[in-house]
């Protein structure tokens, strides 16, 4: 006797999650390229191969549209530093290496990063955002901050600063790469890498001799 065919598994949720999955990344570069002033359900249908109707079944409003989207955004991104601080070999590397990461995510994907500063410039004004925009904020302090231990581990040093001064150092100098990169400027990244290289020691107390 034959066994029967294997029905699937998945439940229904499961399945409702992954088309929301599947539109964000139809509605990411429309939302990416517009911003959230600009940018309407509408408009993004307009953009996608798919209807408004559609959007506004798995999406309530635009604001839970941009926040899924720029969350599913930063997590991949997360992943991608925390393998640079798994892998390093020693502490200049790791300088070297997170300074690289950071100049090639803010090459590679500049409009989804402005996104995120305007989604988080726009907590400031709507209160619907700013859970999401502290849950984003946290991963993202979490991420730097694991960097940061890393770092110790290699040289045997403590740092000298919270995990939330930390995050804010490099985010400051993210942000003004970023708004330099976007202004056009042809050292943005070059600073970027020797910002991040030079900032990362300095969180540490010199070594014992």
């Amino acid at each position: 006797m034959t066994k029967p065919e294997a029905r699937s598994t998945r439940r229904p949720a499961d399945k409702f999650e992954d088309r929301r999955r599947e539109l964000a990344d139809a509605a990411l570069m429309t939302l990416a390229d517009l911003g959230y002033a600009r940018t309407s359900l509408r408009e993004i249908a307009q953009n996608s191969a798919f209807s408004h109707g559609v959007l506004h079944y798995y999406f309530h409003n635009k604001v839970e549209l941009i926040t899924y989207c720029v969350r599913q955004y930063k997590a991949t991104c997360v992943l991608r530093y925390d393998g640079i601080a798994a892998e390093a070999s020693d502490p200049a590397a790791l300088a070297e290496a997170f300074g690289e990461g950071l100049a090639a995510t803010l090459s590679e994907d500049a409009l989804m990063h402005r996104l995120w500063y305007d989604l988080r410039s726009q907590s400031l004004f709507e209160e619907s955002f700013r859970e999401d925009v502290a849950e984003i904020d946290d991963s993202l302090q979490r991420m730097v901050w694991r960097v940061v231990v890393a770092y110790s581990e290699l040289t045997g040093t403590a740092p000298t600063c919270t995990p939330s001064f930390a995050y804010a150092a490099f985010d400051g100098l993210f942000q003004q790469a970023l708004l330099r990169h976007l202004s056009g400027s042809g050292a943005a990244l070059d600073d970027l890498r020797a910002g991040a290289r030079e900032l990362l020691p300095r969180l540490f107390a010199p070594a014992a001799p």
